[in-house]
Order: C-alpha cells, then sequence, then structure tokens
C-alpha cells in the first residue's frame, strides 16, 4: 500500500536561515569613522547650547520689546482719544470704514449696515500688561434694532495660556434680531438652492467658540484701529469705473476725430493731384498748338 501524501495545506517546516558572515570591515569600524562620528556628536552638543543662548536673548528681547510696548500705548491714548473727538464730526465714518475693509464687508449683510449706520465711535483697550488680552467698545446712537448703548467684546488669555471671551448681552427690541433672520435668511435659501447671506455681524458678539482665532476681534484691533482713515479714504470703486469708461468715451471720441481728420488729409491730397495733373494737360495741348 502507497505511503498516504501529505496535505499541503499543513504548514512546511523551513530552515533556519544563517546569518551571512561578517566582513571585516563590519567587525571593526576604521578609526577615521569613529573620528568623523565623535565629531559630529560633538557638534551637534554645541549647536545645542548656542541654541539655548539664542532662546534666552529671545525670551529677554520678548520681555524688553512688552516694556516698550507699554510704555508707547500709555503715551498713544491722548491721541487716540483726540482721534475719536475729530472721527465724531465725520457723519457714517465707522460704517464706511467697516463697508471699505475687505475682511468685515464680507461679513456684513444689508441690515448690518443700516444698523452700524447708527455706530459713532469705537474704541479698542489693551489690558495694561498688554499680553493678557484687550477690549473693543461700540458705542451707538438710538437706533431701531436694540437697547444698549454700548457693546463691547473681551479676550482674555490667563496665566496658563488658555484664551476665552466674552461679550455684552444684545437686547433686541421686538422683531429686530438681526441674528435671528440671518439664520431663517439662511435655511430658507438653503432650500431654495439660492445665494446665501453672511451671518450677521452681530453674531460675533455671541460666538465665544475659539477666541485665540477670533478674526473679526484680530483685524479691528491689529489693522482698522491703528489707522482707520486708510480704509475710510478707500476710493469708490462704481466712482472709478465711471470714470475709466467716461475716459474711454472719451479716446474714441479723439481717435475718431484723428480717422477723419487724415481722411480729409487723403481727399486734400487727391485732390491736388487732380489739380497737378490737368494743369499738366493744358500745358501738352499748348505746345501742340
Amino acid at each position: 500500500m502507497a505511503p498516504k501524501r501529505q496535505s499541503s495545506l499543513l504548514p512546511q517546516l523551513k530552515r533556519p536561515r544563517q546569518a551571512p558572515a561578517p566582513r571585516p570591515a563590519d567587525i571593526t569600524a576604521s578609526p577615521g569613522l569613529l573620528k568623523e562620528e565623535k565629531e559630529q556628536q560633538e557638534a551637534i552638543e554645541h549647536i545645542d547650547e548656542v541654541q539655548n543662548e539664542i532662546d534666552r536673548l529671545n525670551e529677554q528681547a520678548s520681555e524688553e520689546i512688552l516694556k516698550v510696548e507699554q510704555k508707547y500705548n500709555k503715551l498713544r491714548q491722548p491721541f487716540f482719544q483726540k482721534r475719536s473727538e475729530l472721527i465724531a464730526k465725520i457723519p457714517n465714518f465707522w460704517v464706511t470704514t467697516f463697508v471699505n475693509h475687505p475682511q468685515v464687508s464680507a461679513l456684513l449683510g444689508e441690515e448690518d449696515e443700516e444698523a452700524l449706520h447708527y455706530l459713532t465711535r469705537v474704541e479698542v483697550t489693551e489690558f495694561e500688561d498688554i499680553k493678557s488680552g484687550y477690549r473693543i467698545d461700540f458705542y451707538f446712537d438710538e437706533n431701531p434694532y436694540f437697547e444698549n448703548k454700548v457693546l463691547s467684546k473681551e479676550f482674555h488669555l490667563n496665566e496658563s495660556g488658555d484664551p476665552s471671551s466674552k461679550s455684552t448681552e444684545i437686547k433686541w427690541k421686538s422683531g429686530k434680531d438681526l441674528t435671528k433672520r440671518s439664520s431663517q435668511t439662511q435655511n430658507k435659501a438653503s432650500r431654495k438652492r439660492q445665494h446665501e447671506e453672511p451671518e450677521s455681524f452681530f453674531t460675533w458678539f455671541t460666538d465665544h467658540s475659539d477666541a485665540g482665532a477670533d478674526e473679526l476681534g484680530e483685524v479691528i484691533k491689529d489693522d482698522i484701529w491703528p489707522n482707520p482713515l486708510q480704509y475710510y479714504l478707500v476710493p469708490d470703486m462704481d466712482d472709478e469705473e465711471g470714470e475709466g469708461e467716461e475716459d474711454d468715451d472719451d479716446d474714441e471720441e479723439e481717435e475718431g476725430l484723428e480717422d477723419i481728420d487724415e481722411e480729409g488729409d487723403e481727399d486734400e491730397g487727391e485732390e491736388d493731384e487732380d489739380d497737378d495733373e490737368g494743369e499738366e494737360g493744358e500745358d501738352d495741348e499748348g505746345e501742340d498748338d
């Protein structure tokens, strides 16, 4: 009887693989290679020591810069106050500034702009030590939207470095809550697949989800507040386009006049040639006679 054949599904025993015999170079590293590695390690250690000194100086510089910034922040306050007094003489200064700012204008709906026409003053106050946070105050005249005379939002950085924010609760008048209107408009628009209006500017006062990355607060503090006049004076793009169209029309009219003048000159030149040919013909007849 023939012996049974072993199933191919059973695991097959494998011979242990032997490591290749080491070459002489692997057994003992060359003295030159060891020296090179030692020099590299020493260089890394020295770089780390130097980097520690650089970091120490950077920390010292940050402390010195903070002291200077605190000093000049106090010196700037009287000028900020004087500027606010002068801005108060210009109607709609702040709403115009916000509308002209590319990032802020993207957050404004039509009703937000209407409400911001009652905005008379904006103030940014950095806390005394500067690094712990700041506050933005918006002052409003009597308006049909809310009861508050001042809306504020504060940003804090605690000792552990965690950011937080808090703001004034807006006391909306009956049926005038722009944040609710914004959400209703967005729901309708999404159902109809139409263009969605941006969230109301005033939802910013209730949004404390990411105080450490509050883009609007940082834009107002670091970009608008240092020099709001530059955005107030941004030229109206519609006016610029209108002027450009007028210039184009003037250029076309001038080109048309030039073409007419050139055609007139060409006609005169042809008439002169005809006259010259006529005179030459008369001279030839006289000579024949």
